[in-house]
């Protein structure tokens, strides 16, 4: 049964590969990730963002590795080795994409808010790091959060469902589509009807969260019948606006040189992506899916 996930290439592709191989010596933090993860994929585009010194090692998390199960005894990835404290003191690893990128946030602040730290030289290659959570505005940061928490309990689960639907169940493919585009309209329609990211001219925690499923919707175009169904400009009916800024939105994104830079060859998705459109994935998340969980 394990053998369907573990068949996947061991090694990142393309833009992806050539960024790894820069990342390959050992700095103040270390990324346990894996090349195909959307979750991992999150932490590395902020890693990226904010020019935060990093090594990047590549796991199998369907293989458990033990040295892996030493830092991460969950054996999911991402999972991030952080720096000692000032005392010398060794820290647990970190684990849960959202909660990684919040921390690599706030601990590699810019130095104009944050002018001491305690990772010495790594933060200060940092210091002009931006925030991509509002630094001096608490509504706005917990605003935030509500639409990351929307993302990962509404958006990214409708991806899912909607890649893992039955192609021949025209019914349900529908209704999964439905489900999925109005998640995404629902986050569209707190965004400026004019700028290009969540907060509007800045890229923020928003916008990473969401992206990296945002460039995996080309899979939903190969593998379902009819495809993502985003509308045609001016075919979009009553909710036109709204498709106009997810193209604004959308085409930022891919931009992105962060988001580029950590992807692999689209053929290498399509590979690994075909057990969950077959609905034969044993991960966790294809697990969570198909029950109607949390996805881990």
């Amino acid at each position: 049964m394990a053998s369907v996930d573990t068949s996947i290439p061991e090694h990142a592709t393309g833009a992806a590969a050539g960024l790894i191989s820069q990342h390959s010596a050992e700095p103040a933090v270390t990324l346990y990730g894996s090349w195909f993860c959307p979750f991992v994929q999150r932490v590395w585009i902020i890693l990226e963002e904010k020019k935060i010194p990093y090594q990047y090692v590549e796991i199998n998390p369907y293989r458990k590795d033990p040295s892996f199960l030493a830092i991460n005894p969950r054996g999911l990835v991402p999972a991030l080795a952080v720096p000692p404290d000032d005392h010398g003191n060794p820290r647990k690893p970190l684990y849960d994409s959202t909660v990684i990128a919040e921390y690599l946030d706030e601990a590699f602040a810019d130095t104009t808010t944050n002018t001491t730290t305690e990772y010495g030289a790594a933060t200060a290659a940092a210091a002009a790091a931006p925030r991509f959570l509002p630094a001096d505005d608490p509504y706005e940061r917990a605003r935030c959060r509500l639409w990351i928490d929307h993302i990962n309990t509404r958006i990214v689960p409708a991806f899912y469902k909607f890649l893992q639907q039955d192609p021949s169940d025209a019914s349900a493919l529908a209704e999964a589509r439905a489900h999925f585009l109005e998640q995404l309209r629902l986050l569209v329609r707190e965004m400026d009807d004019t700028l290009p990211y969540f907060l509007g001219e800045e890229f923020s925690l928003v916008d990473a969260m969401l992206a990296p499923w945002a460039v995996r919707l080309f899979l939903l175009d190969h593998y379902k019948p009819g495809g993502v169904g985003v509308p045609a400009p001016e075919h979009g009916g009553e909710n036109e606006q709204d498709w106009v800024r997810w193209r604004v939105w959308f085409d930022a994104v891919h931009e992105r040189r962060s988001v580029r830079g950590t992807m692999s060859d689209a053929a290498a998705y399509v590979e690994v992506y075909k057990r969950y459109a077959d609905n034969t994935t044993h991960s966790l998340v294809g697990q969570a899916t198909r029950m109607g969980g949390r996805m881990p």
